[in-house]
């Protein structure tokens, strides 16, 4: 992982290079405070990997990579006001420290600048297609917030449905991660689409993992309470696939134990929990996941470029699908 930490120092020495200082200060400020919480740095690290692939010229895309992840914390900043969330990476969100009006416009400014970052790649670049492919993952992400959304007022959300919604939601930016570094480096139109691909089932598979760490991870190293989504009653692959393979009565039940308000938190989760169990949903779990790392592999694979260089790639998303936290 020391190469892949490499890559991320290169993208957050230029971040740091980045910060606003424009009047009014009021606007600008909450960008600097969002843009500089941390994380993982996932989703830029992914462009300049995906540059690196094609291009040994890797700061070429660092206003990719840093217009995507401006991109990501414009979205983090709006869905914490539609969830009105009050904590992020553990600091008060954007709309709690500065209200809801400015955590509105100055996500909405972070949008404008999405497009500057882009428009900052050298004349080599097809912006065009470039601009098209992130307008793609623009919409769909959107169109994923608002299925997750919709799920929130029914039960009859099917697998299927939710499979969808998490790949519009989470791996739509993973994919145009990688799509958008591919492009900057001159790939060609087939290997932009295997490296989309890989990121879309790659993306699926994080979210799976994330449904089960949720749920079966050991608290300490998730960070979080677990059994947070069923206390949340959020429609993740566990409850969407025990909903599926559930006979009438215990289909029943378990919608029950989700839906009472008066079940002590605790026991909402064990019981929970226990018909995940009887039901083999961990395994199922797993198995799924599985699928889409091995169909997502597959078109790494078939991508044009060093064997070397793929397996960053595959080293970073195996390492992403085998955590515990």
């Amino acid at each position: 992982m020391e190469e892949i930490n490499q890559f991320r120092k290169l993208f957050t020495n230029y971040l740091s290079q980045q910060a606003f200082d424009r009047r009014p200060h009021e606007l600008y400020e909450p960008i600097n405070y969002v843009m500089n919480m941390g994380g993982k740095r996932i989703r830029p690290v992914l462009v300049l990997l995906s540059h690196h692939l094609f291009d040994d010229q890797v700061d070429r895309s660092l206003p990719i990579a840093y217009a995507v992840e401006m991109f990501h914390n414009f979205s983090l900043v709006h869905d914490d006001i539609m969830d009105e969330a009050a904590v992020r990476r553990t600091k008060p969100t954007v709309h709690h420290k500065y209200g809801v009006n400015t955590g509105i416009l100055s996500g909405d400014v972070m949008l404008v600048y999405v497009y500057h970052y882009l428009g900052l790649t050298g004349q080599e670049v097809d912006l065009p297609m470039l601009i098209k492919t992130f307008n793609e993952v623009a919409i769909k992400v959107c169109e994923g917030q608002q299925m997750d959304m919709n799920f929130e007022n029914t039960d009859a959300v099917t697998l299927q449905e939710y499979v969808k919604m998490i790949e519009l939601k989470t791996a739509a930016l993973l994919s145009g991660s990688l799509g958008l570094g591919a492009i900057s480096g001159g790939a060609s139109q087939k290997d932009v689409h295997h490296l989309q691909e890989f990121g879309k089932c790659m993306g699926i598979a994080f979210q799976l993992q994330d449904d089960y760490l949720d749920a079966y991870g050991e608290q300490q190293k998730v960070g979080k309470r677990v059994g947070g989504d069923i206390l949340q009653n959020k429609k993740t692959f566990l409850v969407t696939k025990a909903l599926e393979v559930a006979d009438a009565p215990l289909r029943t039940k378990l919608l029950s134990i989700l839906h009472d308000k008066d079940l002590h938190p605790d026991r909402k989760i064990s019981d929970t929990l226990s018909i995940f169990n009887r039901l083999d949903i961990p395994r199922l779990a797993k198995e799924h996941k599985k699928i889409y790392q091995e169909q997502g592999l597959q078109h790494l694979e078939a991508v044009d470029a060093p064997a070397v260089k793929k397996s960053l790639l595959e080293g970073l998303a195996l390492n992403l699908l085998e955590r515990e936290y």
